[in-house]
């Protein structure tokens, strides 16, 4: 059986100009464990006192054989692997909304640029009433229902009858190839300051880059911020291309080696677009895989400085094996190191669960709120280009450490949040008012908003639902309460301003409580002085 690369090395070559090593191929070998499994399986099939479901067997064997392994080597069924893939190819075919499920309504929360829906004039705040004459309301409307009826393949008719300010509309949209961006947002943040927020590395990441890149350039960008904060990663080619946009050539970007692959080494080929400016990269606990190749290369040739708190520490290459049945096994066979010879895999000796729960253990001792809890041992020591001191064996240590706001979570905000009513009431709002003058672009308002007294809207739409603020409680808490109510408020402002004229504008909001995102607009205005 062939094999197939997840994250195919040959397209590197284009990028690195250098590949060295060649994959071994090991013999087969049939060991004493497989022959017992075999044994095993067959004895069930032949004796079992009923029929057994042998594809229920083989599936949960599999899955106990790839835990035994390492938490990222995993099992896909052949059901599952067209979802799978979506987000890493960059697309997918439907009808390309976002949608939230409000009061058991579906609600169009975004429509996707260049998107079927788009095209047909579906606008932010319609009501699905029905999908092909079925009824698209109530108590059975889950996010399942939803998938299966409006995905479906290229060419294929959906017909949608859609509540808009009162009025019932229908709408014939004929299913296509769905684009799935991978940057949620760039804009200029300062004079001479561009954003760029990447959250995964897709197949079109790195042309969506550039194109953000050439924009921001027009406007006058000297220094930029890079946000791979909660980026889980993708494709290894595709963080060693977008690497590549910040290096020198021949500058070495990342090494793989493993038990049957030699190490492969991946150079920059000196024609990236960003070669030279200011960089600051964000990265916190959710930035894994490609956002720490990417950040590992930007530290360890002192290119940039690494703002936020310390990254997942994923350093492990997964390939793709296709089954015969169509599934799909994605097994690691190698390891990555950044430049500088780090390994910054995290361990997992004590199994996937106790892997999976590290951030909540980060949080319990302290690490994500003060930088001295972090702990490297001394075996770990590397040094960058220039000689700085950087550590291995559990992810990227930023350059500059921004504590997470844990003050910010009240109760009272804790329960807004479990209640749905931070997505809930803004959407309603907005879908009330979307028609307004008030409300008629981004600008106008932010310049109105505080005539629109939506915490004290919120606050009776709490109450309805049974959700009160604490009196007492937050009496002896006099300063962290005003902090989450600072927080709340902001919150409210971008979420209406996102469902009002899209994702852009809730980061444009949201920034101004952004401690990472602050601090490296300041790092940058300081290098421009």
């Amino acid at each position: 059986m062939k094999t197939k690369y997840i994250l195919p090395f040959v397209s590197l070559l284009a990028v690195t100009g250098h590949v060295s090593g060649q994959e071994a191929t090991p013999p087969v070998e049939v060991i004493p464990g497989q022959m017992r499994v075999d044994e095993v399986m067959g004895l069930i099939n032949k004796n079992y006192v009923e029929g057994p479901d042998m594809e229920k067997m083989s599936e949960a064997a599999i899955n106990a054989m790839l835990k035994a392994l390492d938490p990222h080597s995993v099992y896909i069924a052949a059901k599952d692997v067209e979802r799978a893939n979506e987000s890493l190819q960059g697309n997918f075919e439907g009808v390309g909304i976002s949608f939230q499920i409000v009061s058991d309504t579906i609600v169009v929360s975004s429509v996707i640029d260049g998107g079927p829906s788009e095209k047909v004039g579906l606008q932010i705040g319609d009501k699905l009433l029905a999908i092909d004459g079925e009824k698209a309301t109530g108590d059975s409307v889950n996010n399942q229902f939803v998938f299966k009826r409006l995905r479906g393949k290229k060419g294929t008719v959906v017909h949608l009858d859609v509540l808009r300010q009162g009025s019932v509309y229908n709408f014939e949209i004929v299913r296509d190839k769905v684009p799935i961006y991978s940057i949620d947002t760039y804009f200029m943040a300062e004079d001479g300051i561009g954003y760029i927020r990447l959250t995964r590395f897709a197949r079109t990441s790195v042309d969506e880059f550039r194109k953000a890149l050439r924009t921001l350039k027009k406007q006058g960008m000297k220094s930029l911020i890079l946000d791979l904060r909660g980026n889980t990663g993708g494709f290894l080619d595709i963080a060693c291309n977008l690497s590549n946009e910040f290096l020198e050539r021949g500058q070495l970007i990342v090494y793989t080696e493993g038990r049957t692959v030699r190490r492969q080494n991946f150079h920059a080929n000196g024609r990236g677009q960003f070669r030279e400016g200011d960089l600051v990269v964000l990265i916190d606990e959710g930035s894994a895989s490609a956002s720490e190749i990417v950040s590992g290369a930007v530290q360890d040739w002192d290119r940039g400085t690494l703002v936020g708190r310390r990254s997942f520490g994923k350093g492990l290459v997964q390939r793709m094996f296709p089954l015969n049945d169509g599934g799909q096994i994605r097994l690691t066979t190698a390891r990555y190191y950044t430049p500088s010879g780090r390994c910054i895999q995290r361990p997992y000796d004590e199994g996937s669960d106790a892997y999976r729960q590290d951030v909540s253990q980060r949080f319990k001792h302290g690490e994500l709120v003060n930088a001295d809890s972090i702990h490297f041992p001394d075996s770990l020591k590397y040094r960058t280009h220039g000689g700085r001191l950087v550590y291995g064996g559990g992810g990227i240590m930023p350059d500059v450490f921004v504590p997470m706001d844990t003050v910010r979570l009240t109760d009272y905000y804790i329960s807004l949040r479990g209640k749905g009513l931070l997505n809930s009431f803004p959407l309603k709002w907005a879908d009330e008012h979307r028609k307004d003058n008030a409300v008629k672009d981004f600008e106008t308002y932010l310049a109105n908003y505080d005539s629109f007294h939506l915490d004290s809207l919120l606050t009776a739409a709490a109450i309805a639902k049974g959700v009160v603020r604490d009196s007492v409680k937050e009496a002896a808490e006099p300063e962290r309460t005003a902090h989450s109510d600072r927080y709340l408020r902001l919150v409210l402002k971008a979420q209406v301003a996102k469902d009002l004229f899209g994702m852009d504008y809730y980061y444009k909001v949201m920034k101004e409580v952004d401690d990472g995102y602050q601090r490296a607009v300041g790092i940058l205005k300081n290098k421009q002085k």
